[in-house]
Protein backbone atom coordinates (compact mmCIF):
# COMPACT_ATOMS: atom_id res chain seq x y z
CA UNK A 1 0.00 0.00 0.00
CA UNK A 2 1.13 3.70 -1.16
CA UNK A 3 0.29 6.67 1.26
CA UNK A 4 -1.87 8.24 -1.47
CA UNK A 5 -3.96 4.87 -2.75
CA UNK A 6 -7.29 5.36 -2.58
CA UNK A 7 -9.55 2.30 -2.45
CA UNK A 8 -13.11 1.61 -3.71
CA UNK A 9 -14.34 -0.61 -1.22
CA UNK A 10 -18.11 -2.35 -1.18
CA UNK A 11 -19.55 -5.64 -0.47
CA UNK A 12 -20.44 -7.41 -3.64
CA UNK A 13 -23.19 -6.20 -5.68
CA UNK A 14 -23.40 -2.71 -4.10
CA UNK A 15 -23.06 -0.64 -7.73
CA UNK A 16 -18.70 -0.72 -7.39
CA UNK A 17 -18.72 -1.34 -11.43
CA UNK A 18 -20.72 1.27 -11.78
CA UNK A 19 -18.44 3.52 -9.50
CA UNK A 20 -15.75 2.18 -11.03
CA UNK A 21 -16.92 3.62 -14.56
CA UNK A 22 -18.18 6.84 -13.29
CA UNK A 23 -14.36 7.48 -11.95
CA UNK A 24 -12.70 6.54 -15.33
CA UNK A 25 -14.94 8.46 -16.96
CA UNK A 26 -14.05 11.22 -14.99
CA UNK A 27 -10.15 10.61 -15.27
CA UNK A 28 -10.73 10.18 -19.13
CA UNK A 29 -11.48 13.38 -20.58
CA UNK A 30 -10.97 12.77 -24.61
CA UNK A 31 -12.30 9.40 -24.65
CA UNK A 32 -14.92 7.64 -23.10
CA UNK A 33 -14.07 4.77 -20.76
CA UNK A 34 -14.99 1.59 -21.27
CA UNK A 35 -14.38 -2.14 -19.68
CA UNK A 36 -10.90 -1.91 -20.64
CA UNK A 37 -10.43 1.76 -19.42
CA UNK A 38 -11.27 0.37 -15.86
CA UNK A 39 -9.61 -2.22 -15.78
CA UNK A 40 -6.33 -0.07 -16.10
CA UNK A 41 -7.68 2.60 -14.17
CA UNK A 42 -9.16 1.00 -11.23
CA UNK A 43 -8.56 -2.20 -11.20
CA UNK A 44 -9.54 -5.34 -9.01
CA UNK A 45 -7.28 -6.10 -6.16
CA UNK A 46 -8.20 -9.58 -5.88
CA UNK A 47 -7.42 -9.82 -9.78
CA UNK A 48 -4.28 -7.18 -10.64
CA UNK A 49 -0.83 -8.53 -10.78
CA UNK A 50 1.86 -7.10 -8.66
CA UNK A 51 3.18 -5.83 -11.78
CA UNK A 52 0.60 -3.93 -12.82
CA UNK A 53 0.23 -2.33 -9.56
CA UNK A 54 3.79 -1.17 -9.34
CA UNK A 55 3.47 0.26 -12.85
CA UNK A 56 0.32 2.21 -11.93
CA UNK A 57 0.48 6.29 -12.07
CA UNK A 58 0.04 7.85 -8.89
CA UNK A 59 -2.15 8.23 -7.01
CA UNK A 60 -3.60 4.66 -7.45
CA UNK A 61 -7.25 4.14 -7.45
CA UNK A 62 -7.79 -0.10 -6.51
CA UNK A 63 -11.40 -1.64 -6.19
CA UNK A 64 -11.73 -3.94 -3.66
CA UNK A 65 -14.47 -6.04 -1.92
CA UNK A 66 -12.70 -6.80 1.50
CA UNK A 67 -13.75 -5.98 5.07
CA UNK A 68 -11.81 -3.62 6.74
CA UNK A 69 -8.10 -3.11 6.44
CA UNK A 70 -5.96 -0.92 8.66
CA UNK A 71 -3.55 -0.74 5.27
CA UNK A 72 -6.02 1.06 3.46
CA UNK A 73 -5.14 4.79 3.83
CA UNK A 74 -7.93 6.45 2.07
CA UNK A 75 -11.58 4.92 1.22
CA UNK A 76 -14.55 5.60 -0.72
CA UNK A 77 -17.00 2.85 0.27
CA UNK A 78 -20.35 2.20 -1.46
CA UNK A 79 -23.28 0.66 0.10
CA UNK A 80 -26.10 -0.75 -0.90
CA UNK A 81 -30.12 -1.95 0.89
CA UNK A 82 -29.09 -5.30 1.67
CA UNK A 83 -32.55 -6.50 0.45
CA UNK A 84 -31.66 -5.31 -2.92
CA UNK A 85 -28.47 -6.61 -2.62
CA UNK A 86 -29.38 -9.90 -2.02
CA UNK A 87 -31.74 -10.17 -5.36
CA UNK A 88 -28.28 -8.72 -7.46
CA UNK A 89 -26.50 -11.29 -5.80
CA UNK A 90 -28.93 -14.16 -6.38
CA UNK A 91 -28.95 -13.39 -10.26
CA UNK A 92 -25.39 -12.91 -10.16
CA UNK A 93 -24.75 -16.09 -9.01
CA UNK A 94 -27.43 -17.50 -11.61
CA UNK A 95 -25.20 -15.93 -14.15
CA UNK A 96 -22.05 -17.39 -13.06
CA UNK A 97 -23.55 -21.15 -12.58
CA UNK A 98 -23.02 -20.56 -8.64
CA UNK A 99 -26.84 -21.52 -8.52
CA UNK A 100 -29.54 -23.10 -10.42
CA UNK A 101 -32.38 -21.01 -11.93
CA UNK A 102 -34.89 -22.56 -9.42
CA UNK A 103 -32.70 -22.20 -6.37
CA UNK A 104 -35.10 -21.05 -3.52
CA UNK A 105 -34.78 -17.59 -2.89
CA UNK A 106 -35.59 -18.57 0.72
CA UNK A 107 -32.47 -20.59 1.17
CA UNK A 108 -30.22 -18.07 -0.42
CA UNK A 109 -31.51 -15.45 1.76
CA UNK A 110 -30.69 -17.36 4.97
CA UNK A 111 -27.36 -18.24 3.16
CA UNK A 112 -26.70 -14.63 3.04
CA UNK A 113 -27.74 -13.24 6.18
CA UNK A 114 -25.05 -16.00 7.84
CA UNK A 115 -22.76 -14.66 5.14
CA UNK A 116 -22.16 -17.94 3.11
CA UNK A 117 -22.54 -16.35 0.12
CA UNK A 118 -19.03 -14.98 -1.06
CA UNK A 119 -15.83 -16.65 0.38
CA UNK A 120 -13.88 -14.32 2.51
CA UNK A 121 -16.05 -11.05 3.05
CA UNK A 122 -18.52 -11.93 5.38
CA UNK A 123 -21.97 -11.14 5.90
CA UNK A 124 -23.32 -7.51 4.76
CA UNK A 125 -23.32 -7.11 8.16
CA UNK A 126 -20.13 -7.98 8.94
CA UNK A 127 -18.58 -6.12 6.13
CA UNK A 128 -20.45 -2.76 6.05
CA UNK A 129 -19.86 -2.95 9.97
CA UNK A 130 -16.42 -3.13 9.46
CA UNK A 131 -16.19 -0.31 8.02
CA UNK A 132 -18.24 2.41 10.01
CA UNK A 133 -17.49 1.34 12.74
CA UNK A 134 -13.64 2.36 12.16
CA UNK A 135 -13.95 4.87 9.65
CA UNK A 136 -17.15 6.48 9.69
CA UNK A 137 -16.69 10.18 10.44
CA UNK A 138 -13.05 10.59 9.58
CA UNK A 139 -11.38 12.63 6.49
CA UNK A 140 -9.95 9.46 4.57
CA UNK A 141 -12.93 8.08 4.32
CA UNK A 142 -15.84 8.71 2.16
CA UNK A 143 -19.55 6.64 1.95
CA UNK A 144 -21.29 6.86 -0.61
CA UNK A 145 -24.94 5.29 -1.12
CA UNK A 146 -26.05 3.74 -4.14
CA UNK A 147 -29.63 4.69 -3.84
CA UNK A 148 -28.17 8.72 -3.47
CA UNK A 149 -25.69 7.42 -6.14
CA UNK A 150 -28.62 6.73 -8.27
CA UNK A 151 -31.04 9.65 -7.38
CA UNK A 152 -28.43 12.22 -7.75
CA UNK A 153 -25.48 11.15 -10.21
CA UNK A 154 -24.26 14.53 -10.80
CA UNK A 155 -24.28 15.97 -6.91
CA UNK A 156 -22.76 12.83 -5.11
CA UNK A 157 -20.18 12.43 -8.22
CA UNK A 158 -19.17 16.11 -7.68
CA UNK A 159 -18.72 14.17 -3.54
CA UNK A 160 -16.43 12.01 -5.09
CA UNK A 161 -14.53 14.34 -7.41
CA UNK A 162 -13.83 16.68 -4.74
CA UNK A 163 -12.64 13.64 -2.46
CA UNK A 164 -10.10 12.39 -5.32
CA UNK A 165 -8.92 15.86 -5.64
CA UNK A 166 -10.29 15.71 -9.30
CA UNK A 167 -11.49 19.47 -10.69
CA UNK A 168 -14.52 19.16 -12.97
CA UNK A 169 -17.74 21.40 -13.80
CA UNK A 170 -21.34 20.97 -13.92
CA UNK A 171 -21.37 20.08 -17.28
CA UNK A 172 -18.42 17.58 -17.00
CA UNK A 173 -20.07 15.72 -14.24
CA UNK A 174 -23.38 15.20 -16.04
CA UNK A 175 -21.88 14.40 -19.31
CA UNK A 176 -19.97 11.23 -16.77
CA UNK A 177 -23.27 10.67 -15.88
CA UNK A 178 -24.70 10.30 -19.27
CA UNK A 179 -21.13 8.58 -20.52
CA UNK A 180 -21.67 6.15 -17.17
CA UNK A 181 -25.64 4.95 -17.52
CA UNK A 182 -27.24 1.85 -16.86
CA UNK A 183 -28.27 1.71 -21.05
CA UNK A 184 -24.68 2.25 -22.07
CA UNK A 185 -23.27 -0.47 -19.40
CA UNK A 186 -26.11 -2.59 -20.94
CA UNK A 187 -24.10 -2.21 -24.24
CA UNK A 188 -20.53 -2.48 -23.16
CA UNK A 189 -21.93 -5.65 -21.69
CA UNK A 190 -22.73 -6.69 -25.35
CA UNK A 191 -19.20 -6.21 -26.47
CA UNK A 192 -17.16 -6.56 -23.73
CA UNK A 193 -18.08 -8.82 -21.55
CA UNK A 194 -14.30 -10.62 -21.70
CA UNK A 195 -12.80 -7.37 -20.39
CA UNK A 196 -14.27 -8.24 -17.41
CA UNK A 197 -13.86 -11.00 -14.85
CA UNK A 198 -17.53 -10.39 -13.38
CA UNK A 199 -18.92 -11.20 -17.03
CA UNK A 200 -16.31 -13.32 -19.30
CA UNK A 201 -17.28 -16.78 -18.36
CA UNK A 202 -20.91 -16.13 -17.19
CA UNK A 203 -24.02 -17.02 -19.04
CA UNK A 204 -25.18 -14.63 -21.95
CA UNK A 205 -28.51 -15.11 -21.31
CA UNK A 206 -28.56 -13.67 -17.66
CA UNK A 207 -27.26 -9.78 -17.75
CA UNK A 208 -24.83 -8.35 -15.40
CA UNK A 209 -26.48 -5.28 -15.85
CA UNK A 210 -30.12 -5.40 -14.51
CA UNK A 211 -32.84 -2.87 -13.85
CA UNK A 212 -30.08 -0.81 -11.91
CA UNK A 213 -32.68 0.50 -9.99
CA UNK A 214 -33.42 0.99 -5.72
CA UNK A 215 -36.47 -0.70 -4.24
CA UNK A 216 -36.81 -4.32 -5.54
CA UNK A 217 -36.87 -5.95 -2.87
CA UNK A 218 -40.44 -4.22 -1.90
CA UNK A 219 -41.91 -6.23 -4.95
CA UNK A 220 -39.54 -9.30 -5.23
CA UNK A 221 -39.16 -10.58 -1.56
CA UNK A 222 -41.72 -12.03 0.67
CA UNK A 223 -42.61 -10.33 3.95
CA UNK A 224 -40.91 -13.45 5.85
CA UNK A 225 -37.52 -13.14 3.80
CA UNK A 226 -37.75 -9.10 4.71
CA UNK A 227 -38.30 -9.47 8.19
CA UNK A 228 -35.09 -12.25 8.19
CA UNK A 229 -33.02 -9.39 6.66
CA UNK A 230 -34.28 -6.36 8.41
CA UNK A 231 -33.73 -8.84 12.25
CA UNK A 232 -30.51 -9.28 11.33
CA UNK A 233 -29.25 -5.55 10.71
CA UNK A 234 -31.90 -3.53 11.67
CA UNK A 235 -29.79 -1.02 13.64
CA UNK A 236 -27.00 -1.05 10.89
CA UNK A 237 -30.09 -0.64 8.70
CA UNK A 238 -31.52 2.52 10.78
CA UNK A 239 -28.28 4.31 11.00
CA UNK A 240 -27.84 4.02 7.23
CA UNK A 241 -31.41 5.68 6.70
CA UNK A 242 -32.84 2.17 5.41
CA UNK A 243 -36.82 1.86 5.56
CA UNK A 244 -37.32 -1.08 7.91
CA UNK A 245 -40.73 -2.50 7.18
CA UNK A 246 -40.23 -4.74 10.12
CA UNK A 247 -38.26 -2.89 13.04
CA UNK A 248 -37.03 -3.86 15.96
CA UNK A 249 -38.98 -4.36 18.96
CA UNK A 250 -38.89 -0.46 21.16
CA UNK A 251 -36.56 -0.77 23.91
CA UNK A 252 -34.41 -2.75 22.72
CA UNK A 253 -30.61 -2.14 22.52
CA UNK A 254 -28.96 -3.63 20.07
CA UNK A 255 -24.84 -3.75 20.61
CA UNK A 256 -24.11 -2.85 17.13
CA UNK A 257 -26.57 0.38 17.28
CA UNK A 258 -24.78 1.37 20.25
CA UNK A 259 -21.44 0.90 18.79
CA UNK A 260 -22.29 3.11 16.00
CA UNK A 261 -24.15 5.66 17.48
CA UNK A 262 -21.19 6.76 19.85
CA UNK A 263 -19.06 6.57 16.27
CA UNK A 264 -21.68 8.91 15.18
CA UNK A 265 -21.58 10.92 17.94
Amino acid sequence: MLPDDTFLVSYPKSGNTWARLLISNLLSPEKPADFWTINRLVPELESVTKRQLVTMPRPRLIKSHFVFDPRYPRVIYIVRDPRDVVISEYHYQRKTRTIEDQYPMADYVSRFVSGKTYLNVGSWGEHVASWLTTRDGDQRFLLVKYETLLSDTVGELARIAEFLGIQATVQRLAEVSQLSSADRMRKLEATQSNASTLMKNGRKDVPFVRAARSGSWKSELSDPLVEKIDAAWAPLMRYLGYELRFPMTPGVLDPAEFVLSKRQG
